[in-house]
């Protein structure tokens, strides 16, 4: 991919992006450009990952994709400092929470290209989920761009931008919920007589293993879950403990009380 690469943001999230994208040798560091409004972190983040520290709209006016890394109420004043800036068909990738394209376009100039992301924290190991969603100038192009440098953080699928608020939900928040899983396992491990830092990793790689079956074999997770639960086994009866306190529902409500509240926070930009 010969192309220059501005991540302008450089938090955590930003910084995760940039390293993906330069380990992954999809840009070399040479042409990839990083800025922050806290200048000694840009410098750091840029001499950890072999890039270039530089400020918002130099970032901006080197770059064929720039990346917005920062917070959603700041999206609208950074955008307005680059717009005048950018390349030609530069594509612009926004992965703040919340802020839908409408707002994005409305701070650029005229017709460019725009896509919104959401990646969640995984991305910070290389194991992140990422949707795309297309603004009305982004072409097949820029999306297959975008795509691409997402890849290195991370899978990757595009939808509707209708749908950015069930992403959000479900892979943004997500991760929390695993979380909570994971140490209410731990925790299960510790009343049945492990040791917690035992517990601790038993649950996690468990996990770990169990999504891997998931991506790996194809088969649904139902099917998985029928090959461990041998009849008046032990596994299918903390399965029936689970329905009955009602792991599923609570997970469904989860998902769609937190795409409410982003849906409630786009409407707020």
């Amino acid at each position: 991919m010969a192309e220059m690469v501005a991540c302008i943001g450089a938090g955590a999230m930003g910084e995760a992006l940039v390293g993906g994208i330069v380990q992954a040798g999809l840009v070399p560091g040479q042409s990839v450009f990083v800025a922050d409004a806290d200048e000694a972190r840009a410098r750091r983040v840029a001499a950890d990952h072999g890039v270039q520290a530089v400020g918002n709209r130099e970032a901006a006016a080197r770059a064929d994709t720039v990346i917005v890394a920062v917070k959603p109420d700041v999206v609208p004043s950074v955008l307005r400092e680059i717009g005048n800036v950018l390349r030609p068909g530069a594509c612009v990738v926004s992965i703040a929470a919340g802020v839908p394209l409408s707002t994005i376009e409305t701070h650029l100039p005229e017709g460019t290209p725009a896509v919104r992301a959401m990646p969640n924290t995984p991305c910070l190991v290389g194991e992140g989920a990422v949707a795309l969603a297309a603004g009305a100038f982004a072409t097949d192009a820029h999306l297959a761009r975008a795509q691409a440098l997402f890849e290195a953080v991370g899978a990757v699928v595009t939808v509707g931008e209708e749908l950015m608020d069930a992403v959000t939900g479900l892979s943004g928040s997500g991760p929390a919920y695993v979380y909570m899983f994971i140490e209410a396992l731990a925790d299960g491990g510790v009343f049945a007589g492990l040791p917690r830092d035992v517990a601790l990793k038993l649950a996690a790689q468990t996990v770990l293993g169990a999504a891997r079956m998931v991506m790996e074999t194809g088969r649904h997770p139902g099917q998985l879950k029928d090959m461990v639960t041998s009849p008046a086994g032990t596994t299918i009866a903390g399965v029936k403990v689970l329905e009955e306190r009602g792991l599923r529902a609570a997970c469904i409500g989860a998902v769609d009380a937190a795409a409410r509240r982003s849906r409630e926070l786009g409407r707020s930009t």
